[in-house]
C-alpha cells in the first residue's frame, strides 16, 4: 500500500475509533437521561441518576468534539459537506446538548423550577440519541451532491425511511446503554426499575435491529455480499444475547459490557460497509466523498498520525483513570 492510501485509511480508521468510543461512552449518559422519568420519582432518586454519571458525562463528549477536530483536518471536503448539508440537524443537536449540559447544573441550584430542568435534560439527551443515528444513515445510504461536493437536498430530503431506521436502532442502542449502566450503578427502587425496564429495551433493540436489516436489504442490499458485514453482525447478535443472560444472573458490569460490544459491533458494520466511502452520493457513485477525494496533504496527515499516536494512549489511560476512580455503586442520594 502506498504511503498516501496508507496514511488515508488510518485516519478512516482513527475517527470510526473516536466515533465508537463516543457512541459507547456518551451513549450510556444520553440513555441515562433519555430514560429519568421512567427511573426516577423524586429529587432524591433524580439525584442519584445524576450522581451516576456526573463524573463523566462532560469528559465522554471530547470524544465527540475530537471526532469532529480530525474529521475537519483530515478530510475537509466531507466535512464542509456534511456540516453544511446537515446544517439544521446539527443545530438541534448542538442546543439540545448545550441544554442538557445547562439543565444538569441548574436542576441542582434552581430548586423552584427543577421539573423545568428535569424536562430539558430529558429532551436534550433524548433527541441527540436520535438524530445522530438519522444522520449516520443519511451518510450511509447517500444523499443528493453536487459536481462540487455540495449537498443539493434539503432538511426533508434527510427524513427518508432507511436514515429513520438507522435513527431508531441507534436511540435503542443508547437507551440499552443507558439502562445498563444505571443498573450496574445504583441500587434500591431505581435499580429495580432500570431492571424492568431492560427487559422491554433489549426487545425494541432487536426489532430496530430487524427493521434496519429489512431496510438495508430494500436499500442496500449490495452491502450484505461483504462477509465482514456478517462477522460484525455476528459480534452485535452474540453481545446482544449474552447482555440479556448476564443480566439475569445479575452480573450487570459484565451486561454493560455485552451492551457496549454490540454497540461496538454495529460500528463495525457501518465501517466495512461505508469504506472507502465518508458521504456516499445518491445516483452518481463518482460524485461520492471518499478518502481518496477529500483527504488533506500527505505532510498534514502524517503529522497528525504522530500526534494521535502520542495522545490518543493519554486520552485513553486519563479514561481509564478516571473510570477507576470513580467505579462502584452510586449507594445513596446524597
Amino acid at each position: 500500500m502506498e504511503t498516501m492510501a496508507f496514511l488515508q485509511t488510518s485516519w478512516f480508521v482513527i475517527i470510526g475509533i473516536l466515533l465508537t468510543g463516543y457512541a459507547i461512552l456518551d451513549g450510556f449518559d444520553l440513555g441515562t437521561g433519555a430514560l429519568l422519568p421512567f427511573l426516577a420519582r423524586d429529587d432524591d432518586e433524580k439525584l442519584m441518576v445524576f450522581n451516576s454519571i456526573w463524573p463523566f458525562w462532560d469528559g465522554n463528549e471530547v470524544w465527540l468534539i475530537t471526532g469532529g477536530a480530525v474529521l475537519f483536518a483530515a478530510f475537509p471536503h466531507a466535512y464542509a459537506t456534511v456540516f453544511s448539508g446537515f446544517y439544521l440537524a446539527f443545530m438541534f443537536i448542538l442546543f439540545a446538548l448545550i441544554f442538557r449540559a445547562v439543565s444538569i447544573e441548574f436542576w441542582y441550584y434552581d430548586e423552584k423550577r427543577r421539573g423545568l430542568w428535569s424536562a430539558a435534560f430529558v429532551v436534550g439527551s433524548l433527541l441527540p440519541s436520535l438524530l445522530f443515528g438519522v444522520a449516520l444513515g443519511n451518510v450511509i445510504v447517500g444523499i443528493p451532491l453536487a459536481e462540487s461536493m455540495e449537498f443539493t437536498g434539503n432538511f426533508f430530503t434527510l427524513l427518508r425511511p432507511y436514515p429513520l431506521a438507522l435513527g431508531l436502532l441507534g436511540l435503542s442502542a443508547i437507551l440499552m446503554q443507558g439502562v445498563t449502566f444505571i443498573t450496574m450503578k445504583t441500587d434500591g427502587a431505581v435499580q429495580k426499575r432500570a431492571r424492568e425496564l431492560f427487559g422491554k429495551i433489549w426487545a425494541i433493540f432487536a426489532a430496530a435491529l430487524a427493521l434496519s436489516f429489512i431496510a438495508t436489504i430494500i436499500y442496500m442490499p449490495e452491502s450484505l455480499a461483504s462477509p465482514y458485514v456478517w462477522i460484525s453482525a455476528t459480534v452485535v447478535i452474540a453481545a446482544w444475547l449474552l447482555c440479556r443472560r448476564f443480566a439475569s444472573t445479575g452480573k450487570m458490569g459484565a451486561s454493560f459490557a455485552m451492551s457496549s460490544l454490540s454497540f461496538a459491533g454495529l460500528w463495525g458494520i457501518v465501517g466495512v460497509t461505508h469504506f472507502p466511502n465518508l458521504v456516499k452520493a445518491t445516483g452518481d457513485a463518482a460524485l461520492s466523498i471518499t478518502i481518496y477525494n477529500a483527504s488533506s496533504g500527505e505532510k498534514t496527515l502524517t503529522v497528525m498520525l504522530w500526534i494521535a499516536l502520542i495522545g490518543m494512549p493519554i486520552v485513553i489511560l486519563y479514561t481509564a483513570f478516571v473510570y477507576r476512580v470513580f467505579r462502584g455503586k452510586v449507594m445513596t442520594a446524597k
